[in-house]
């Protein structure tokens, strides 16, 4: 059973999809990244884009994220991340949203420090969700980006993305690789 780890709800425990169209995110890669993460949360705002069950933007908050942002397509997804949000009382924090992570993009008006990726791996998205919120401008300069894909390459190959970020962690937890990124645009002075 997932829980949350740490924080304002720590040792909340999570509902699930039942079921195979969700996998959730291995309790031991969400205390890697969270170790990784833990003086960089507070006040911070955060999208988990595909949130399934929401336990990684929901962590966060307990962590002391200012406000999370927690989408899904999936409208049973959804409804569990509702009940979440709820038993961990963080609606004050949470917006959540119902909706393709294309059509939520092209829509957003707003800019994240913290984004979760953690899509279907057979879909290989998170290369084109990366250039789609550098196209979009969705990303603060030194955003944290914690992607969770099948393939070792986040960037498949691409290089003139790759330039964009620093790679901060790249560990393999069973199938899965987590790729911790920092956006640290070529050019840019840090701030």
């Amino acid at each position: 059973m997932m829980r949350i780890i740490t924080g304002r709800a720590r040792g909340t425990h999570l509902y699930t999809l039942e079921g195979e169209a969700t996998r959730p995110t291995s309790e031991r890669a969400k205390e890697a990244v969270f170790s990784i993460l833990q003086f960089e949360i507070r006040e911070r705002a955060v999208l988990d884009l595909f949130a399934g069950s929401g336990q990684m933007a929901l962590e966060a908050v307990s962590r002391g994220a200012k406000s999370a942002v927690l989408v899904d397509a999936s409208p049973k997804a959804v409804d569990i991340i509702k009940k979440n949000v709820a038993k961990t009382h963080f609606e004050a924090e949470c917006r959540v949203v119902c909706a393709d992570y294309a059509d939520y993009l092209t829509r957003c008006r707003e800019t994240f420090d913290l984004v979760i990726l953690d899509p279907p791996y057979a879909k290989r998205l998170v290369r084109p969700v990366l250039v789609t919120m550098l196209e979009r401008g969705l990303l603060n300069h030194g955003a944290t980006v914690v992607c969770e894909s099948a393939e070792e390459d986040v960037f498949a190959g691409d290089e003139m993305l790759a330039s964009q970020f620093e790679i901060r962690r790249r560990a393999k937890y069973g199938v899965a690789y987590v790729t911790v990124l920092r956006y640290a645009k070529e050019g840019q002075n840090e701030q």
